[in-house]
């Protein structure tokens, strides 16, 4: 198992957790709600970045031949972006903590927190279909990494025990 694969799977594991914990902002509180918010943001930024091979990939032939599973992918990680980005820049527009940190002050407006909310919601129904997509190479990642190490047994060609005047 390659170390980038084991860094996929555990930054998206990460990512994964961090967003379902931040989906529940009432009981994390605002404040860890909006710095976990910021730092799911950056993590998604390193998983573009060690996904980037296969992004440009994919768009260079998405209209020749193709498989409909990786179209089908494609599509759905650009719907994960654009909610993605809709969610953080809602986020920044309804922020109390992380906006305020930067000593930046933003006027109000309920129809950010409905886009946030909305964004959010779509996002996790996308998520839901982008694990179940990519469910095999999970649990492939699991059975790896977790499978009984042994060593690798070396061919020794079978030795002939029979005479050499003996008949076959």
């Amino acid at each position: 198992m390659s170390k980038q694969n084991l860094t996929k799977l555990f930054l998206d594991l990460g990512a994964f957790v961090a967003l379902l914990i931040s989906t529940a902002p009432h009981f994390t509180g605002e404040a860890i709600h909006e710095w976990l918010g910021v730092a799911l943001s950056g993590a998604i930024v390193v998983h573009l970045l060690l996904n980037w091979n296969w992004i440009v990939g994919i768009t260079s032939r998405l209209f020749s031949k193709v498989a409909k599973g990786q179209r089908f992918n494609y599509f759905l990680n650009w719907g994960l972006f654009a909610s993605g980005i809709m969610i953080v820049l809602s986020g920044l527009m309804i922020s109390k903590t992380v906006v305020l940190f930067f000593g930046l002050s933003l006027p109000q407006n309920m129809s950010w927190r409905q886009l946030h909310e909305l964004s959010t919601n779509i996002l996790v129904v996308l998520m839901g279909l982008h694990v179940a997509v990519h469910w095999s190479w999970i649990v492939n990642m699991f059975k790896r990494m977790f499978a009984p190490r042994v060593a690798p047994r070396i061919a020794v060609p079978a030795l002939s025990m029979q005479r050499k005047d003996a008949q076959p």
